[in-house]
């Protein structure tokens, strides 16, 4: 809900989805389009209303249908704006559609619609806490690589840049800190669900969260990904922890009785077998496709943070500095003619700046250049592309041939020969 309307309130409707020429696209998802103006702003408040539906367990199962397919539609509109968070978030709204979370204290219950339930299945339960295993675990795996351990990069270009921040900042500028806090950031991720599994070491394991994602936020610009993970880390509090709080909300509201929560009386949530295997088979399918795609950059022989061949989806959290800068060149094929694009006549910035670095959404660019100055009256289109990258501070490459036409190279799953090692 705050992040919808936090999305709203910034204006980025219109900088997202409705000025833009060109929206870059997911492999497989070229078919999403964004819609009008008002009907992107219609999509968000359905989104905040259903955000707000599943809060209160209000016809909660069509609200957490609607939740995941419209938050997830407008993710997949433009591919430049992806990030591990609302990919995060895109499967928990998944999972949600398929969890008993409205068996209690919910506005379902309190209207009659579903009976109340105060014990659910345990796989309920374990699976949002296996679904935060895996991203903290696997962020952490990430991390375990050369530049990051002994290089401190991108650490070391990242906290310099605040050293004026009040308090902290002179740490930032001392030379082993980037050092400290690399070691550190990783062998926190690779634990710390370990130790919030743990009982002794939940409280402290809890606290520690609060403040890493509190300091993370503070220097980077990553939205709301800090209030995602304090807010869901909570599934792996004992039931008694959340049950007074519960109770204390329901003496709150009582005028609402929204459930008897006090009630001694044990109400197993029994699926029949029928359902319990359905959604069984589903979970083991859905996390073995969460365990197995993060490694699928082990089938390709190229430098994964150069090419980026596996990277998305694979939970590596702000794991380099990358920029780049592609000017393009578009020729007549048939009077020779060639003259270099604009970039910005096309692409907001943002836009910009993602695909100057990004061999998949260079390969979209040039494939909708080719198309414009073709209906232009460009005949036989070539385009090629003079891109420089940087990766961590590095001098800036030459990242694709910059005589090689673009157009008949097609993106997939196989190697990107294209792009220079």
């Amino acid at each position: 809900m705050f992040s919808t309307a936090r999305f709203v309130a910034l204006g980025w409707i219109e900088d997202h989805y409705i000025e833009p020429l060109l929206h870059f696209k997911y492999y497989g998802f070229e078919w999403i389009q964004p819609l009008g103006l008002w009907e992107m702003y219609l999509v968000h408040a359905i989104m905040f209303a259903t955000a707000l539906f599943v809060t209160l367990g209000y016809y909660y199962r069509i609200s957490a249908i609607v939740l995941f397919l419209t938050f997830t539609y407008t993710e997949l509109i433009d591919l430049t704006y992806y990030l591990n968070h609302y990919y995060f978030v895109s499967l928990i709204s998944f999972m949600l559609i398929f969890l008993p979370a409205h068996r209690a204290v919910s506005l379902d219950v309190r209207q009659g619609r579903t009976r109340f339930y105060n014990q659910v299945p345990g796989w309920s339960i374990n699976g949002l806490k296996l679904m935060i295993a895996i991203v903290y675990v696997y962020a952490g795996l990430a991390k375990i690589n050369s530049a990051w351990l002994f290089e401190a990069l991108p650490l070391k270009i990242w906290l310099s840049a605040h050293d004026k921040m009040p308090l902290l900042g002179g740490v930032f500028a001392w030379e082993w800190t980037p050092y400290l806090f690399s070691w550190c950031g990783m062998l926190y991720d690779v634990t710390i669900v370990f130790f919030l599994l743990y009982p002794a070491t939940r409280k402290l394991a809890f606290v520690s969260i609060v403040v890493f994602h509190t300091l993370t936020g503070l220097l980077f610009q990553i939205g709301v990904f800090p209030i995602v993970m304090i807010a869901v880390v909570t599934i792996f509090f004992s039931p008694t922890w959340h049950r007074k709080i519960l109770l204390d909300l329901s003496r709150r509201v009582d005028r609402y009785h929204l459930t008897n929560l006090q009630s001694a009386k044990s109400i197993k949530l029994i699926l029949s077998k029928v359902k319990e295997r359905l959604v069984l088979g589903m979970f083991t399918l859905f996390f073995a496709i969460q365990l197995l795609f993060p490694w699928r950059f082990m089938l390709y022989d190229s430098n994964l943070f150069w090419s980026e061949e596996g990277y998305r989806f694979s939970w590596r959290v702000m794991l380099m500095e990358k920029s780049g800068t592609a000017t393009f060149y578009v020729k007549d094929g048939q009077t020779g003619r060639e003259g270099a694009v604009i970039n910005s006549q096309f692409l907001n910035d943002h836009q910009e700046k993602q695909m100057a670095m990004q061999p998949d959404l260079i390969l979209q660019f040039a494939h909708f250049l080719g198309d414009h100055y073709e209906q232009e009256g460009v005949r036989d289109p070539e385009v090629r592309a003079e891109v420089y990258v940087s990766l961590n501070g590095q001098a800036s490459r030459l990242y694709i041939d910059n005589d090689l036409n673009l157009l008949p190279i097609k993106d997939g799953w196989t190697k990107r020969w294209w792009v220079l090692d």
